[in-house]
């Protein structure tokens, strides 16, 4: 018979907050993304890794693991945004079996356009809220956590972001 850890007042009130905090973050920027450039979160997300791969493409297993989703929620997406003409997917020429997404060039220009508004919910939303100790004792907490939750136990994601933000001006 397994012993429950159970949270101690401390701990529950941190895993609120923590939880309070993600969701409400999470929406604002979802929302605020939806009415300007017309798409959730997740597409946002899906060109930024794109966009920051060489010649803007990527393994469409390789994409949903940098991505943190399913391979299924992330085809389907790419399906959409393939309709739309921000992406482009063909065959790995090494692999039959793989397949490769491409940011199309409208697609870039989706990201470019959707990206000052974007960058702008992201700072109103997290940072605007936090000072520069705030900011990094956050990011060291969610860099554990992602390392711990995440199945290559490793973070930042090759290709993510380094010390001095993102190598584009947008945020994921």
């Amino acid at each position: 018979m397994s012993h429950t850890r159970w949270l101690d007042d401390d701990e529950q009130r941190t895993w609120r907050a923590f939880l309070a905090a993600t969701r409400l973050a999470s929406d604002k920027v979802e929302r605020r993304l939806q009415s300007g450039a017309g798409m959730p979160l997740a597409y946002y997300e899906i060109l930024v890794r794109l966009s920051e791969a060489p010649d803007r493409t990527l393994r469409m297993s390789v994409l949903a693991d940098s991505a943190l989703s399913s391979r299924s929620r992330v085809s389907h997406a790419v399906a959409r945004m393939q309709d739309a003409g921000w992406i482009a997917r063909r065959s790995c020429p090494t692999d039959r079996r793989g397949q490769l997404a491409e940011l199309t060039d409208a697609g870039l220009a989706v990201l470019e356009e959707a990206a000052p508004d974007h960058v702008e919910s992201v700072r109103e939303a997290v940072f605007d809220a936090l000072d520069r100790d705030q900011q990094a004792a956050l990011r060291v907490a969610a860099e554990a956590i992602v390392a711990h939750l995440s199945d290559g136990g490793e973070w930042p994601l090759a290709g993510d972001a380094g010390p001095d933000g993102p190598s584009r001006p947008h945020a994921s």
